[in-house]
């Protein structure tokens, strides 16, 4: 089981990633232990879609760059996340369906350009 992920943020913006991912993903914040809340930076629950829930874990980084290539993905319905993410303003772009069979999937960016990826739940077996 995965605990949780990390990406990093430039100091001072963690209102802009409360709002995305709190405001429009509608994940919940979780407090930071006293002595890493003084780092800054925010941690949100990551709903389990079958199985348990994870934590992304968003950490200041001085020198920071938003991640382009590196990701991490998410199980969750897609259409409806992707519906929000395209009213709030942010892209998605749909991947090929034929480089990972039986999972709808796109990519997006976080209020400070991290790169996501979202993907539906594999289908049930027939």
């Amino acid at each position: 089981m995965l605990h949780h992920v990390q990406v990093a943020c430039p100091a001072g913006s963690e209102d802009r990633l409360r709002a995305f991912y709190r405001g429009i993903l509608g994940w919940a914040e979780l407090p930071k232990p006293p002595a890493l809340a003084a780092r800054g930076g925010c941690w949100f629950r990551v709903p389990g879609v079958g199985g348990p829930d994870s934590e992304l874990h968003v950490g200041v980084e001085a020198d920071f760059r938003p991640a382009r290539k590196a990701h991490p993905a998410f199980v969750t319905d897609v259409d409806a996340l992707a519906d929000a993410l395209t009213a709030a303003g942010y892209p998605v772009s749909w991947a090929d369906p034929s480089e990972i069979p039986g999972r709808r999937r796109f990519h997006t960016v976080d209020a400070v350009g991290n790169r996501l990826e979202f993907l539906s739940a594999r289908p049930s077996p027939t």
